[in-house]
């Protein structure tokens, strides 16, 4: 029954799903590569869009279109109360008939909570006095938001039974709609507003494929029963504030910047922000392709759960400081591309801001086992600590570094996120064992490909040696996982993660 109150039927044994077979591993792995790769592309796509927004609508204008879907993104966050990530865990554990129930529980509550959300948004936009623009450009984009939201929800089918592939072509309709619509009202010479509104027929782009490929595996009409929401919410209560938090922290600072900043300082961050914001969820999307392995292991292997952990800390680490890396090679050409000549401030903002990403990435593979363990309060008090630090790192040095200040605030609060993190996961159950070598290699590899800076050669190609360099001296020191080849490698057997 196609989005019919139920797809399962009761009293079957429920069947031996992938996430208990050694192939879990593998495909995890690869679902990864597709996710990121996916991204990637979607980033690629942007390339072709966002220069040229940044020119047309001016530093200025552009400032103001981030403040929007900082917020936007903000409410995002907010509202987002981990039902995506708690949802993917939950339909892991579940079979048949628990699973429908769970879906459209999940669908009301996201509903609910989004249009709450949305309708917070725009009264903000009000009382803070933004123009009618700013106030209708929140609104428009809210709605956008909301089909987002119950797109990504609809895809928890498709992650937990690790089909990442068909999740990630959805994703990348939905970026591949909304950068053709903008570059056509680029080319339309359109006004600041309709390009709020464009994110609305992507979203939905998104969401009919989406519809489409999970109509056979959960219902699509919400439950409203609050009983229901309760009994499904109130263990996660402390993990919805921890990604609340989480969200705040770091958008928070645009929002801060647009009251106490000038508004060209306001763009000059926007500029290096919309950077940072573009790559803030490739950790997750990457890291998230194993989650449901974690949850898994968490209930049924702790030795299982102790490897996967292990090697997700490894590739994180090797990633993260990978991307900084080759982020502050080729700031230069990055930003110049981005919004040109007029930029050239931002490029020292990013280069303060790059070392957030590699923190972010430590800090989503320390986060998703205690997640997948239930430490939903440790989870809360690693993102209180992070905004704590940003709040008040941001009022102490954005009336006197303006830009810097702001990016100086928001790495330093994502180490210390990070730092928590790490901290809380080496005290449980999956974290106790957990080796720091790999942070040895890392370091001693980011400092030889560093020195590419100083090659005379353009920003690009200084970021492609040091790059790798880097790769170099990580495979020579042997620090790349072997789970990691062997999953990527035609032939070779990669079961070893979840033995």
């Amino acid at each position: 029954m196609a989005g019919g109150e139920g797809v399962s039927e009761e009293g079957r044994e429920p069947p031996r799903d992938i996430l208990d077979t050694p192939a879990a591993g593998p495909t995890a792995i690869r679902g990864s590569t597709l996710r990121g790769g996916g991204y990637a592309l979607a980033l690629l796509l942007s390339v072709l869009s966002v220069p040229l927004l940044v020119r047309h609508l001016g530093v200025v204008d552009f400032g103001r279109y981030v403040t929007v879907t900082a917020l936007v993104t903000l409410v995002a966050g907010l509202t987002e109360a981990g039902l995506q990530t708690v949802g993917t865990r939950e339909y892991a554990l579940r079979h048949g008939a628990e699973r429908d129930r769970l879906m459209r529980d999940l669908l009301g509550v996201r509903i609910a909570l989004t249009v709450g959300g949305v309708a917070a948004a725009v009264a903000f936009t009000l009382l803070a006095g933004y123009d009618r623009t700013l106030v209708l450009g929140t609104a428009v984009a809210g709605l956008a938001l909301l089909v987002q939201s119950l797109q990504t929800l609809l895809a928890v089918p498709l992650t937990a039974r690790l089909r990442l592939g068909w999740a990630t072509v959805a994703d990348l309709l939905r970026q591949t709609v909304l950068v053709g619509l903008t570059v056509a009202l680029i080319v339309a010479g359109a006004g600041l507003l309709p390009f709020f509104a464009i994110a609305v027929p992507a979203a939905l782009a998104g969401a009919l494929l989406t519809g489409v490929l999970v109509r056979r595996l959960t219902p699509f009409r919400p439950a409203f029963d609050g009983g229901q929401w309760w009994l499904l919410i109130r263990d996660m209560l402390p993990y919805a504030a921890a990604i609340a938090a989480n969200v705040a922290y770091f958008r928070v600072t645009i929002v801060i910047m647009s009251l106490v900043a000038t508004e060209l300082q306001t763009g000059y961050f926007a500029a290096s922000f919309r950077i940072l914001e573009v790559l803030l969820p490739v950790p997750s999307l990457i890291v998230g392709a194993v989650f449901p392995i974690l949850a898994r292991a968490a209930r049924d292997d702790a030795q299982r759960l102790d490897w996967a952990t292990q090697r997700i800390f490894e590739v994180a680490t090797i990633l993260g400081v990978g991307l900084v890396l080759v982020i502050e090679l080729a700031a230069p050409t990055v930003m110049r591309v981005l919004a040109g000549e007029s930029s050239e401030p931002s490029i020292a903002v990013l280069r303060l801001q790059a070392p957030a990403l590699a923190a972010t990435f430590v800090a989503v593979a320390c986060g998703f086992p205690l997640l997948a363990l239930r430490r939903h309060r440790a989870l809360l008090a690693a993102s209180l600590g992070g905004l704590v630090a940003s709040v008040g790192l941001c009022l102490a040095l954005i009336p006197s570094l303006e830009a810097r200040g702001a990016a100086i605030a928001t790495t330093i609060a994502e180490l210390v996120l990070a730092g928590v993190a790490l901290a809380l996961l080496k005290r449980s159950t999956a974290g106790s064992r957990l080796s720091l070598g790999v942070l040895g290699p890392v370091v001693l590899a980011a400092g030889l490909g560093a020195p590419a800076v100083l090659l005379p050669l353009p920003p690009l190609a200084q970021a492609a040696v040091g790059g790798l360099v880097y790769l170099g001296v990580i495979a020579v020191l042997g620090r790349i996982p072997p789970e990691l080849r062997d999953a990527l490698v035609p032939g070779r057997s990669a079961t070893r993660i979840v033995r």
